[in-house]
């Protein structure tokens, strides 16, 4: 990508190191990393010994510092611990600790503003927001370990979060008991096999277009992955369980275009995909194929009629409902082809693998809370079940066809063990 004449926003709000006599007390008779990366000549490698640091620490060459997973860098509760403010650097090894918690001013353990630096295997706690890559580039985030601070999930910051920073790759990270992790106006980020859980968007996408999400694990989250705003996003082999709550999701799309959805795992939340007009751009497309889709409240919901879905070869598995369409609307102009629906009532006479006749989703009483949020509540209420039951014995209205696929697949393509959950979920860490 070339981002040669990309527009440059400045950053809003430069650091400011609150000076260490101004930190908590606890860390004034401690030695000032500082001090240390102040005499390291630039280029050269600083290893620490073990034991604790005074922070804050501003990074302005190239440099390797190197805690060993043995060196603690303290910021007694005031600001930001770490800067980064150059380009070529690496830091590893280190146990970053005690920001403080304004979000005026954006206290974090490390904060980011260079280009082609190394942060890995470091260990983040009790800082307001973890990483904060802000306007830097062709970065690598990998192996860290981030958490908040001990507060409400509102209060709490980011645990990585990329604000106009492109083409960093974000791996094997371990984010927990955070807010969000986050790319705004980021395009060309690679997120690979990171885990994330007990946060409330375990990865947001806002105005950050061309970014590729492969083999994640996000777990008991408030959404799993939300695109906001954005084009050409793809999701590819991630596992998104327990998105539950009133605001439960595994993936949502709002006003997002041409995104690819592709060999995920969806799994146990109150929404699997929510769609909120989106596609937005005309004639683009959201693809969903190959995926797992399964034991959520609903599968797929669509706020409206907008077309542009091409789901294909989809595992449909205990959901309460497979599609919902708010205002009595019908998902019949999006495209619908060989998925697999664990409650089709076909056969497959010449064992082709397809069913013989189509598979039609109807919806019945389910309309009433299609139609009518405030009933939602009572979506698997007895009353409601008993309704929807007489409805399909003895229809005395004419019920909405929702979708209809014309070629279902007979058998589940995930039980021939190409992609098993258990397999995954036992790499947890």
């Amino acid at each position: 990508m070339d981002l040669s004449t990309a527009p440059r926003v400045d950053v809003d709000k430069p650091v400011v190191l609150v000076p260490l006599y101004m930190r908590d007390k606890r860390i004034w008779g401690l030695t000032p990393l500082q001090s240390l990366v102040d005499a390291a000549p630039a280029g050269s490698t600083l290893r620490l010994k073990p034991g604790r640091y005074a922070g804050p620490v501003h990074l302005t060459k190239p440099l390797i510092i190197d805690g060993g997973g043995k060196a603690t860098v303290d910021g007694g509760d005031k600001g930001t611990v770490f800067v980064i403010e150059t380009s070529g650097a690496t830091v590893r090894g280190l146990h970053l600790t005690g920001s403080g918690s304004s979000h005026d001013t954006d206290d974090a353990c490390l904060n980011v503003r260079g280009h082609r630096n190394v942060i890995e295997n470091n260990v983040i706690d009790n800082c307001l927001f973890g990483i904060d890559l802000k306007q830097s580039n062709r970065n690598i985030v990998r192996g860290n370990s981030v958490r908040s601070k001990p507060v409400d999930m509102g209060v709490r910051g980011d645990g990585i979060r990329l604000w106009y920073s492109m083409e960093n790759r974000i791996e094997n990270n371990r984010v927990v008991d955070s807010r969000d992790n986050v790319a705004w106006y980021s395009n060309g980020n690679v997120f690979y096999h990171n885990y994330g859980t007990r946060s409330r968007y375990s990865l947001h996408f806002m105005f950050a277009n061309n970014n590729v999400v492969d083999g994640n694990e996000f777990y008991d989250n408030a959404v799993g992955i939300y695109l906001m705003y954005n084009q050409n996003t793809t999701l590819r082999n991630n596992i998104i369980s327990h998105s539950n709550g009133p605001t439960g999701m595994g993936i949502g799309f709002k006003e997002a275009s041409g995104s690819l959805i592709e060999g995920n795992e969806i799994i146990y939340s109150s929404l699997g995909l929510m769609a909120d007009l989106s596609p937005f751009q005309p004639d683009s497309k959201i693809v969903v194929k190959n995926n797992r889709i399964a034991y959520n409240g609903v599968a797929i919901a669509f706020n409206s009629e907008l077309s542009g879905w091409v789901v294909h070869g989809n595992s449909f598995v205990g959901n309460i409902s497979n599609l919902s369409v708010s205002g009595a609307g019908s998902g019949q102009r999006n495209e619908w082809r060989g998925n697999f629906w664990d409650d089709y009532e076909g056969f497959d006479r010449n064992n082709d693998g397809r069913g013989d006749s189509a598979y039609d989703l109807y919806a019945y009483a389910d309309s009433i809370w299609m139609e009518i949020p405030q009933a939602r509540f009572f979506k698997v209420a007895p009353a409601l079940e008993v309704l929807d039951f007489l409805e399909r014995l003895a229809p005395f209205s004419s019920p909405t066809l929702l979708l209809r696929d014309e070629k279902p697949l007979f058998n589940d393509p995930w039980k021939k063990g190409q992609k098993a959950s258990s397999q995954k979920v036992s790499a947890r860490p």
